[in-house]
């Protein structure tokens, strides 16, 4: 006979999904460092799922507007690709690596997120996976022709003159590095995909960094406002020439909403920046 407990069982409660709470206050190197590896480890699954189609495995994308390296030509011809050295910063799961070495080139993608570089692994691709900080890049001076980052690194470290000048280090003369981070205009608006989205709600000139942060106060996510001439500023500073900038307007087949970014939005204000540079 199966024995009968005498005390009630304890009821088991599943904890609160932990909502972290967002501001906008100061965040370091270290502090952002130790937020952004953490974040993107924890959250790498759901934005491969999230966003892998629309990257795809082996495209080579600037932002949510879809401006295809294949059209931009932001890194030089495709033809000319073949046999340069190319290192990818905030590479993810390499999909831009994944292009160019399908045209020949022999890319190393770098990424400061262990789980990230475990989707490409699991894409797979015959090219070196680094997991490193892009303020301290592992490689000797001029191993590379060109370097390139599609909203990685920059838009989340204190410092982007220390990683530009790292980039240059690594680069040689008359390399160039191309990045995309999100347009400077957009700090000004809420991240709002609708019409909710459109009206100016904050100073286009508070650089205060935007902090996710836990119950005790700890940052969990970190990204870093510049402004245009910022940017500029930084890239003079770190030894680069500016030869190009570009806003890649909103293509009407792209009818994709992402985060902030919609074709509401990206019919009338830029949505991303993309910044064209060469080591002299």
């Amino acid at each position: 006979m199966e024995r009968k407990s005498t005390t009630r069982e304890p009821i088991i409660q599943e904890p609160e999904p932990f909502e972290p709470e967002a501001t906008r206050r100061r965040a370091g190197t270290t502090e952002s460092a130790r937020a952004n590896r953490g974040w993107w480890d924890r959250n790498a699954d759901e934005y491969q799922t999230e966003h892998g189609t629309f990257l795809g495995d082996d495209r080579f994308v600037w932002g949510p507007e879809g401006l295809d390296e294949v059209e931009a030509e932001l890194l030089g011809p495709p033809e000319e690709l073949k046999g340069r050295d190319v290192l990818e910063i905030g590479a993810g799961a390499a999909q831009c690596s994944r292009w160019l070495a399908s045209q020949g080139a022999r890319p190393v993608a770098l990424d400061l997120s262990h789980r990230q570089l475990q989707h490409a692994l699991r894409i797979g691709g015959a090219f070196p996976l680094v997991c490193a900080d892009a303020g301290a890049l592992p490689f000797a001076d001029g191993s590379f022709d060109l370097a390139c980052s599609a909203y990685g690194a920059l838009p989340f470290v204190a410092d982007p003159v220390l990683v530009l000048r790292e980039v240059r280090r690594v680069l040689r003369p008359g390399g160039r590095f191309v990045f995309s981070v999100t347009h400077p205009i957009r700090w000004a608006f809420p991240d709002e995909p609708g019409p909710e989205g459109l009206s100016v709600s904050a100073s286009y000139f508070d650089r205060t960094p935007y902090v996710e942060q836990d119950e005790e106060g700890r940052a969990v996510y970190v990204e870093h406002h510049r402004t245009v001439g910022d940017r500029v500023r930084d890239i003079v500073a770190a030894g680069f020439r500016l030869v190009d900038l570009a806003e890649p307007e909103w293509p009407a087949w792209n009818t994709q909403e992402w985060g902030g970014w919609s074709p509401l939005r990206g019919s009338l204000i830029p949505g991303t920046a993309i910044f064209v540079c060469e080591r002299d």
